[in-house]
Parts: structure tokens; C-alpha cells; sequence
């Protein structure tokens, strides 16, 4: 096979970035160092040479918060929005992600047999939520909104252990990756409150232990406080968002081994959105400005205490390819550009239980590259990294 090297270029390597060569073989890295020859050149002088990225938390089904404009959306449209979803955050450097609600197995299969371009993915489906959380879309005239259901996207509203039982082998079924609950209320459902708790031990526990008996892990919507605590407490791999996090919870996941993926960029795409005049209810609004301070003070307290941060923005909510912005956030809120960097490669491969596959530039990985020009940690510091991107990578192919 032809050896292609990228050569002249500084390397990112998980903590900082030295000058180096990359060398690829196939869909597979195969050595990086200083002078590496290979049958033909990618000059990447003057370039970061990064692995590919990571978001963790994603929906290439939702295209913006306009809940006037998801109910007069033909049923099969956001299946095709979907696909430029898919390709807009692929172009800006992320080759993996998580759907953490709304793609089912079918958005999957089309980019996993290449019928459509988009980043790998692991999916949720569709998030299990408790009567009157999160993703109960009951509204007070009795009509239920979006998403609608279908064959692919079951029904997830559940109470008490056995219903819960049957709803997470229903989605395994259905070929989940991951399971995603709601451990809390949030922003964007019209009953439930971002400080309340959402199901109780018992009924995260039996989650938790069906989805270990399918060996996938599950992840949490949790913005209280007790319902982060609920949730690590029984054994979630992630909690997402995590805006009202305490100094317990923090304790929590640090003695767990708990993920954070903070989602910063999440209320504020509500509220750019709503000062461009898109219609989204008072009721959310309320929630969303309610939510933005504390958010980011939780997130320096987790990020100070040493808790694993993995990369993730809640696209979907608003646009897609948008999503290196999620980088700056963390910089401006603590943490270095190098961290930040590692937050959406190394750490969120392990996350996601790639690591062995993606994450690095290391012989041996998946050659999933992203060409920068000039230095890509000034680039997340200034908020220009998605503005510097010449290149993606996808297995060793460049992707248009």
C-alpha cells in the first residue's frame, strides 16, 4: 500500500506539540517521528497536525431549538437535514461522535456503509426519561410535540425498575450504543425543572446493570445537583452538562471515575438563537439565562478538583459545525488550550471506549488526521480553529 507522509508539520501529541512526521498506510498510522520517508509527501509546514476529534454529545436530527419549526417540518425531512448535519461537523475536524438523541440504527448504517459522509458514531437513540422529565414532550393543551416516534425511535418514558428493564432492552434492540437518561430536569423540556431530581436509586441501578449485561455504558442528562449524585452514585460512565454540580457530587465522580462532558456552548445556542428571533418559548428562555453562570462555575470546580472532562456541545440545539467554539469555552473557563485539546481526543476516545483505535497519533491508530494551519492551541485560545482547518483525515482519506 502506499505510504503517504505528512511531513514538516508539529505534531500534537496529547500534551503539547512538537515538530514531527506522520506516516499512513491504509486506514491505519504506522509511524511518527522526525525525517520519516514515505512514497508520497503531504507538505504540512507551517501546519498542527492533530488527531482526529471527538464530540460526545450530539444530535444530527435536530437542526435548532425552533419548536414552531419542528411541528410544521415534513415527519422524513430531518433525516436528509441530517446528512449536511453529519458532513458540517465532519469538515470542521470531528471524526467521531456521540448522538446522544434522535439518529436511529439507520443514520448509523448510512455512514457505517458509506451510503452518506458524516463522523463515526455511537448512538443513544432516544433518551429515557421518567413521566413529566426531560423527554416527556407532553405539553399543557394535552398534545404531544416532537420528536415524533417511529420504528426506529421507540417509545422511552418509563417509571419504576421494570418498565425501565424493558426500555433498555428495547433499545439494545433497536442497536443502541450507548443508553442515555435523564437523571434531571432541563432547559429545553417544557414541564420539567433543571433543579430537580429525576428518578430515584432503584431505578438508575437497574439501568445501569442492563446496560452493563449488553456491555455498553450509559450516560446522564443530570443538571441538579441531586440528580448528578443519583446518577454516579449507581454507576453512569458520564454526566452531561452537570450546571448544578456540588462539592459532593464532585467527591462522587472523582471516587467513580465519573465523566464530565459539560456541553458549555449548550445555553448559550438557545439564547443566540433567540436574540436572532427564532421562537423559543419564555419558559426556556427563563430556564436557559437561569442556567449559563452556574454552568460555568460548575465546570471550574470539576475541572479544578481534577475530574475527567471529555468533549461535547449539544449540536443540534444549535447549528452544526460549530463545534470547536466548545474548545474556547473551556479555555476561557480554565483550562489550557493543551487540555482543551486533549478533552476532545485522548480523553474523549476513552470515554467513549475508542481509545485503543483513535485519540492519538500513534502507529498502530486509526488514521484519522486534521491539518491546521499555523498553531492550533493559539488557534482554540483566539476562537479560530475551525477558520484554520486545511484538512481532514477519515481512515486515512481526505474528506471533502
Amino acid at each position: 500500500m502506499t505510504r503517504i507522509v505528512f511531513s514538516g508539520g508539529r505534531v500534537f501529541t496529547g500534551r503539547t506539540t512538537e515538530p514531527g512526521d506522520v506516516v499512513v498506510e491504509g486506514d491505519r498510522i504506522v509511524d511518527v517521528g522526525i525525517g520519516l520517508d514515505g512514497d508520497t509527501a503531504v507538505d504540512a509546514t507551517g501546519h498542527t497536525i492533530l488527531p482526529g476529534l471527538f464530540d460526545c454529545h450530539v444530535h444530527f436530527m435536530f437542526s435548532g431549538a425552533d419548536l414552531v419549526r419542528s411541528l410544521n417540518t415534513p415527519f422524513s425531512l430531518p433525516f436528509y437535514e441530517a446528512i449536511g448535519n453529519m458532513k458540517a461537523t465532519l469538515q470542521c475536524g470531528i471524526t467521531t461522535v456521540r448522538d446522544a438523541l434522535g439518529a436511529d440504527l439507520g443514520v448509523a448504517e448510512a455512514v457505517r456503509r458509506g451510503l452518506v459522509q458524516g463522523p463515526r458514531m455511537q448512538i443513544a437513540i432516544n433518551m429515557v426519561s421518567q413521566t413529566g422529565g426531560h423527554n416527556d414532550d407532553w405539553m399543557q393543551c394535552g398534545a404531544h410535540v416532537s420528536p415524533p416516534l417511529h420504528p426506529g425511535l421507540p417509545d422511552t418514558v418509563a417509571d419504576g425498575p421494570e418498565e425501565l428493564r424493558k426500555v433498555i432492552r428495547t433499545l439494545v434492540r433497536h442497536g443502541a450504543d450507548i443508553i442515555k437518561i435523564a437523571s434531571s430536569g432541563g432547559v429545553m423540556s417544557p414541564r420539567s425543572n433543571p433543579r430537580h431530581a429525576h428518578f430515584r436509586d432503584e431505578e438508575i441501578a437497574m439501568i445501569v446493570q442492563e446496560a452493563n449485561a449488553a456491555g455498553i455504558a450509559v450516560m446522564s442528562h443530570a443538571m441538579s445537583g441531586d440528580g448528578i449524585l443519583t446518577a454516579v452514585r449507581n454507576g453512569v460512565r458520564s454526566i452531561e452538562h452537570g450546571v448544578f454540580l456540588t462539592d459532593e457530587g464532585v467527591e462522587e465522580m472523582l471516587k467513580n471515575g465519573t465523566w464530565l462532558v459539560p456541553t458549555l456552548m449548550a445555553p448559550r445556542m438557545v439564547l443566540d438563537q433567540a436574540a436572532a428571533g427564532m421562537a423559543i418559548s419564555d419558559v426556556i428562555l427563563e430556564k436557559a439565562n437561569a442556567v449559563v453562570t452556574q454552568h460555568f462555575q460548575s465546570f471550574q470546580k470539576a475541572h479544578q478538583a481534577g475530574v475527567k472532562i471529555a468533549m461535547g456541545t449539544d449540536s443540534g440545539v444549535g447549528p452544526h459545525g460549530d463545534n470547536l467554539n466548545e474548545l474556547s469555552l473551556m479555555v476561557e473557563y480554565g483550562m489550557s488550550p493543551a487540555e482543551a485539546l486533549h478533552a476532545t481526543t485522548t480523553s474523549a476516545a476513552e470515554l467513549l471506549r475508542l481509545g485503543d483505535e483513535l485519540g492519538e497519533l500513534a502507529p498502530g491508530k486509526l488514521a484519522d488526521l486534521v491539518l491546521v494551519e499555523g498553531d492550533a492551541e493559539q488557534h482554540v485560545k483566539a476562537g479560530t480553529l475551525k477558520q484554520a482547518v486545511r484538512a481532514v483525515y477519515q481512515n486515512g482519506v481526505t474528506v471533502g
